[in-house]
């Protein structure tokens, strides 16, 4: 019990000195389930996580359910393991500064595919920015199934009206891991693109993001059809 102590403390040590980067995935998961699972051999549990779902982001995008059915996982240890991705995106979140302008797809990009980050559906959002492109409020308006989000236009048209925003960009999420804008995705963004320019709102871009990747219509050229 006491070369288990201070295996546990060497670890603990060792992270507060030179932080995660000299530490195998395995290693991450031990030293992180010390503070769930005090009386356990963590370093077990740690692989079986792995073996289960073969990565160390496999293991933090699994549910609560798939975690506890790993053998050593209970409640506590999966609750734990949930909390890592859904505080990151907090903190990323919390490192965003209100006014912000995003006058290209790469500041868009950095502001919203942080949102999400922890999102097992489909969701859209909406930017509202002045004139400068400046941005004055950023809200879900849609929420959907795996595959698809639902969008009210009237919905986003009375949003933009009532932040007094010039401009909006658009974003959504392809939970399939892959960021390339779908023929209705392109259909609904030009309907959304017409109805906003009635009112004198312009949709500057719509940007689909899958994991860390996103593709802007902008940039495509996609918002220029019809």
């Amino acid at each position: 019990m006491e070369e288990h102590a201070g295996h546990r403390e060497r670890m603990r040590s060792r992270f507060l000195r030179y932080g995660l980067d000299n530490f195998d995935d395995h290693n991450v998961l031990e030293l992180l389930l010390f503070y769930a699972l005090p009386r356990r051999d963590t370093n077990v549990i740690a692989h079986r996580l792995l073996d289960a779902f073969g990565t160390l982001d496999g293991v933090f995008d699994a549910t609560a359910e798939a975690l506890m059915a790993v053998e050593g996982m209970g409640p506590g240890a999966a609750a734990l393991i949930r909390l890592v991705p859904e505080a990151a995106r907090r903190y990323f979140l919390a490192r965003m500064k209100p006014g912000q302008i995003l006058a290209d797809s790469a500041a868009a990009g950095r502001y919203l595919v942080p949102r999400f980050l922890t999102s097992r559906d489909e969701v859209m959002y909406l930017v509202c920015m002045d004139a400068k492109l400046k941005v004055l409020d950023c809200r879900e308006v849609a929420y959907g199934s795996v595959t698809s989000v639902t969008v009210n236009p009237r919905r986003i048209a009375q949003v933009a009206l009532g932040q007094n925003a010039s401009a909006v960009l658009l974003a959504h999420n392809h939970t399939s891991g892959i960021a390339v804008p779908s023929q209705e995705d392109i259909s609904v963004t030009l309907r959304l693109r017409d109805i906003l320019a009635q009112v004198g709102v312009t949709l500057t871009d719509h940007i689909v993001v899958a994991g860390d990747d996103f593709v802007s219509m902008a940039d495509s050229g996609l918002l220029t059809g019809r």
